[in-house]
């Protein structure tokens, strides 16, 4: 039996960054993922100032600040009328210690720490190894895994499950996973194709309103990447044909020649928090704890933040001998926020980039309009953005 303090699930962000934030700690780590690598998705590419903070606290923001793109600007457009309000993060330099977002790839994060943790003393990675199930006896957790067509058997005193929206531990502990589905499938594009010429002043993170065809463009270092509603009853086959890209990129570009893709995803998008993320020596974080819509990038910072804040009291409960309520300060903490803030905002980004932009009094377009035009509403807007004000809200549950 392979023993270990923590053990933690998962090889993505989240997983990765909270075996290094253990490691770091002095803590034992061990880290399973299923996959024979860090996968190379490209789904998440948005980094927000707080995130930035706490790499710096490691020494290692600069590290990933060199493969990304600084975005302090993010825009509202208005896809009929070509209205755009614009928001630029460097308006707080004095409340922020990265007044930008960045913008890389989520696989290039997580395949940082995970070299990072190949070569640390309290780590070790172990790819091609699969939870299978898991129990908890006299104070520790044994888990069974899988490792190719061998079965292995570890002990920790802690176990995270940190393996995604598909959570064989959430799934395993037989938890609710409350909240809903989006009707629509949201496929997602890479090009390196020069989108900025077909719009006027584009920043390099954009959210384009339209009832019917809204979209999301972002600048990743590698690509520009796409985000677009589909109809839930096409076949997957078809949606990622040439057949119909090719009718995406006219309408959205409204030009007729081919734009060439390097990568085409489709998903469903989901808004689900799970009920308690503790379960006395077993707990949840990122994904498989909480999920959410893509408009504004919170759902990975979100599970980057429970990394941050559940590795830091696991620290006071090895190291410093702290009482395990701390577990539930984690639970309150992180699923408050995920309930108050970031699936109540996600929701309302929707809303807002599903509208025509109608100067009427229920429209969360007018309500920009109204925060866009009023400094301080916009700075505070701001915060919010860029999860800052959640973070200082966190700090204030006891």
């Amino acid at each position: 039996m392979i023993k270990s303090q923590v053990i933690v699930a998962g090889g993505g962000p989240v997983g990765t960054f909270i075996a290094y934030c253990l490691a770091e700690y002095g803590i034992k780590t061990i880290l399973l993922e299923a996959a024979g690598e860090c996968e190379t998705d490209m789904r998440a590419s948005t980094f927000h100032p707080p995130t930035l903070s706490y790499l710096n606290k490691l020494g290692l923001a600069n590290e990933l600040i060199g493969q990304g793109l600084k975005a302090p600007i993010f825009q509202y457009r208005i896809r009929s009328t070509e209205e755009v309000l614009e928001f630029n993060l460097e308006e707080l330099n004095e409340d922020l210690e990265f007044p930008y977002r960045l913008q890389c790839e989520q696989h290039k994060f997580a395949r940082m720490f995970a070299s990072k943790l190949e070569n640390h003393e309290n780590a070790e990675v172990l790819f091609n190894h699969e939870v299978i199930s898991f129990y908890q006896e006299n104070g520790s957790v044994n888990v069974d895994v899988k490792n190719f067509e061998n079965s292995e058997e570890f002990k920790c005193d802690f176990f995270i499950g940190a393996d995604g929206s598909n959570s064989i531990v959430r799934r395993n502990l037989g938890l609710e996973f409350s909240g809903f589905t989006y009707q629509e499938k949201f496929l997602t594009l890479s090009t390196t194709h020069d989108i900025q010429g077909y719009f006027n002043n584009l920043s390099y993170v954009n959210y384009v309103s339209d009832p019917k065809e809204w979209f999301v463009l972002l600048k990743a270092p590698s690509a520009w990447r796409m985000l677009v509603p589909v109809n839930e009853e096409l076949d997957d086959e078809y949606i990622v044909s040439d057949e119909f890209i090719d009718k995406i990129f006219e309408k959205i570009l409204k030009v007729s020649n081919k734009i060439s893709t390097v990568h085409r995803t489709i998903y469903r998008v989901h808004q689900r928090v799970v009920d308690k993320m503790n379960h006395d020596r077993i707990l949840l974080a990122g994904d498989s704890a909480h999920i959410n819509n893509p408009l504004g990038g919170f759902g990975m910072n979100g599970g980057l933040h429970d990394a941050w804040n559940l590795a830091g009291k696991l620290d006071a409960i090895i190291n410093s001998c702290a009482n395990h309520n701390l577990l539930d300060l984690y639970d309150r903490q992180r699923r408050t926020i995920m309930n108050d803030f970031i699936q109540a905002q996600t929701i309302r980004n929707k809303r807002m980039i599903e509208e025509t932009g109608d100067n009427n009094s229920t429209s969360e377009w007018n309500r920009m309009r109204d925060i866009h035009s009023d400094e301080e509403k916009r700075k505070e807007y701001m915060l919010r953005q860029s999860m800052t004000q959640s973070i200082k809200k966190q700090g204030e549950i006891v």
